[in-house]
């Protein structure tokens, strides 16, 4: 029996290599050369060919390469995970992830409190003029999502001494972060929020809700931080609550289209910081032994790790 990676616009060298590490003898294959698809047990996958999941009739787990798991259900013909004889469909979990994610947010944050975007722009016109330090008692940073990365930002934001609240789906009582949930509790909870996280699963109910209705409910003037996915952002509704001052700014690391096309408006807005998808990126040798686990306990007919709720869509 064997794995396979399916992940057309990925290089596996590095994922193969730290799996070969721990287990010398493990067969790994990857698609399209990975026949006798009757040997494939676990398939590991990122933006997979839509359909292909069915070549292969032993599969007893669907990995993915990541936290999220959209890529996966664009594909009508997925396996449902809740029907018997159905393969297990799981994500990877990984400190490594969270730490890098609320790295990346704690930067984006502490460059807009410090006011980083005005300076660079003063540069380019030769103009020295301090501004006064903004107060972070003054400023609520508001995170939609409270995953695991979610709750590791919110604790490393609070460590360095901003007021964090949260928002979610469903209530749930975390540490010390003010939580807020559904959408009764949505208005309330942006209506707090000078700094705008989105660390959502993209799934229907979030499909474009970072759009002109929500950005017109937070304090004028707004910081937006979208590391979540880029559907979750209504691009036109965000350059008009630039151009309009309901936003101040904003900080973007994902995109609808990736690579972000070279003609597309957000480059040249001087309001806007571009990154290329990198506030956390799955390190192989940090997740090869969770891959390692779940193939054990598939074999030994144990419950898999992080198993996602097909339902709700993470």
């Amino acid at each position: 029996m064997a794995i396979t990676f399916i992940c057309p616009d990925r290089d596996t060298t590095s994922w193969i290599q730290a799996l070969k590490e721990l287990d010398p003898t493990l067969e790994i294959r990857v698609w399209p050369k990975d026949h006798p698809r009757a040997e494939i047990e676990l398939a590991l996958t990122w933006n997979h060919p839509k359909g292909v999941l069915q070549e292969y009739p032993s599969l007893g787990c669907i990995c993915s390469m990541g936290a999220g798991i959209d890529h996966l259900l664009t594909d009508p013909s997925l396996p449902d995970p809740d029907l018997p004889g159905n393969p297990a469909i799981v994500r990877l979990v990984d400190q490594k992830l969270a730490w890098d994610m609320s790295e990346y947010l704690l930067l984006a944050v502490l460059h807009h409190f410090r006011q980083f975007n005005f300076y660079q722009a003063q540069k380019k016109e030769n103009n020295w003029q301090p501004l006064l330090p903004l107060g972070k008692k003054e400023m609520v940073i508001g995170i939609m999502g409270l995953g695991q990365l979610g709750k590791a930002a919110a604790k490393r934001l609070q460590k360095a001494g901003f007021y964090v609240c949260g928002w979610r789906d469903s209530p749930k009582e975390i540490d010390t972060i003010p939580t807020f949930h559904g959408r009764d509790q949505l208005d309330v909870f942006l209506s707090r929020a000078h700094i705008l996280i989105c660390l959502l699963p993209l799934t229907r109910q979030t499909r474009q809700i970072l759009n002109q209705d929500t950005f017109s409910k937070l304090p004028h003037g707004a910081y937006l931080i979208n590391v979540g996915r880029g559907d979750h952002l209504k691009e036109a509704d965000l350059l008009t609550a630039l151009d309009q001052g309901l936003l101040s700014g904003a900080c973007l690391d994902v995109f609808q289209t990736e690579p972000l096309p070279g003609d597309h408006p957000f480059w040249q807005h001087p309001k806007i910081v571009i990154t290329p998808h990198i506030s956390s990126q799955t390190n192989p040798t940090s997740v090869a032994p969770q891959i390692l686990s779940n193939l054990d306990r598939l074999r030994t007919g144990k419950s898999l790790l992080n198993q996602i709720n097909i339902k709700k869509e993470y």
